[in-house]
C-alpha cells in the first residue's frame, strides 16, 4: 500500500456521496449555519455537480469505496478526507478539532474494519488533528499545520505513531485568519501537483515553510486572492501534473497547463465553494502509484 506521497497515480480513494452526507433539503437547511457553511446548499444540484465530479475520478481511478451514510454524522462528513490519513502500513485515525465532525472517525473505524482494510492507529485522549492538516512533502517528510484544527498533542502522538515512516515531520503554524469557525487548514496554502510542483497561496504562508518549499526545488504556482476564495488552492492530484479543480479558477487553471498539467474541472457551488471543501477535501486517498 503507497499512500505517503499527494501526486503519484491516485488508484483506490474514498468517498462520500451527497446522497449519504446530506441526506436530505431538510437535513441542509437544519445544518448548513451549524456546520459554518457560507449558504444553504442544493441537494438536487450538489447531487448533479458530484456525479460530475465522479465522472472525471473514475476516468483515473482503478477503485473507488463509497461511505455510507449515518445518522451520527453530519453533513461535513461530504469531505471524507479529514477523518483518517493512509500511511504504508494502513490507517491513522483522526480526531477533528471540529466537534461536530468527531463522530466521523467512528463511522470510518467502522468502515475500514468492515472492507478488511489496515488500521496502523488512531488519536486518543485530548489529541486533534484533520487530514487536511496532513501534508505528504514527499514520501519520508510530513508538514503538519498546527491551528484550530490539529494541537500540539495530535501532532505529538502522530510522531510516536509514525516515527518508523517518517524522517522529518515540519510543523507549520497556521495564521488566525478568519477565525476559529472557519476550516483553514494546511491543505487550504498548498496542494502538491507533482514531485517539483505545487500551488500555494503564500499571504497566509509562514516564510521558513514556502523557503523550505523552494529549497527543495519546488516550484510555486502562485494564486489570486480573488481565486484563493473560491478554493483555487484546492487541487486534487490524479497523478503527477494531472489534477482537478473547482470551475472558476481562470488564473490558476492557466498557470497549471503552462507548467505542463493536464487540468480537470466540475461545477463546485454546492458541494465545494458552500461548505469550502475542495477536491482533495472530497477524497481520502487510499492507494497512490
Amino acid at each position: 500500500m503507497c499512500a505517503q506521497t499527494m501526486y503519484e497515480p491516485l488508484r483506490r480513494v474514498i468517498v462520500k456521496h451527497p446522497k449519504e452526507a446530506f441526506l436530505s433539503q431538510n437535513q441542509l437547511k437544519d445544518q448548513w449555519k451549524s456546520f459554518h457553511y457560507i449558504e444553504e446548499p442544493h441537494y438536487e444540484r450538489a447531487i448533479e455537480e458530484y456525479e460530475q465530479f465522479l465522472g472525471i475520478l473514475k476516468k483515473h481511478v482503478d477503485e473507488i469505496n463509497y461511505l455510507p451514510a449515518s445518522e451520527q454524522t453530519g453533513i461535513d462528513s461530504l469531505y471524507a478526507h479529514d477523518p483518517v490519513k493512509f500511511t504504508s502500513e494502513g490507517a491513522v485515525l483522526l480526531r477533528s478539532g471540529k466537534a461536530s465532525r468527531q463522530p466521523e472517525t467512528k463511522e470510518y473505524k467502522h468502515f475500514l474494519q468492515k472492507n478488511n482494510l489496515p488500521i496502523l492507529g488512531e488519536l486518543t485522549g485530548g489529541a486533534m488533528a484533520d487530514g487536511g492538516d496532513l501534508v505528504w512533502l514527499d514520501d519520508r517528510t510530513l508538514a503538519i499545520g498546527r491551528g484550530y484544527r490539529t494541537n500540539d498533542e495530535g501532532i505529538h502522538q502522530l510522531k510516536e505513531l509514525l516515527n518508523h515512516l517518517v524522517d522529518d515531520f515540519v510543523i507549520v503554524p497556521l495564521p488566525h485568519d478568519q477565525g476559529e469557525e472557519e476550516c483553514l487548514h494546511l491543505m487550504s496554502l498548498i496542494s502538491i501537483v507533482d514531485r517539483d510542483l505545487a500551488v500555494v497561496y503564500s499571504p497566509l504562508m509562514p516564510v521558513f515553510f514556502r523557503q523550505l518549499l523552494l529549497n527543495r526545488g519546488i516550484s510555486l504556482i502562485e494564486i489570486p486572492k480573488r481565486e484563493y476564495l473560491t478554493l483555487g488552492c484546492n487541487v486534487l492530484a490524479l497523478a503527477p501534473r494531472v489534477c482537478i479543480i473547482p470551475e472558476n479558477n481562470e488564473e490558476t487553471k492557466r498557470k497549471l497547463e503552462e507548467a505542463g498539467t493536464v487540468v480537470y474541472t466540475y461545477a463546485g457551488d454546492e458541494i465545494s465553494y458552500k461548505g469550502t471543501g475542495g477536491p482533495t477535501c472530497l477524497t481520502a486517498p487510499v492507494i497512490r502509484g
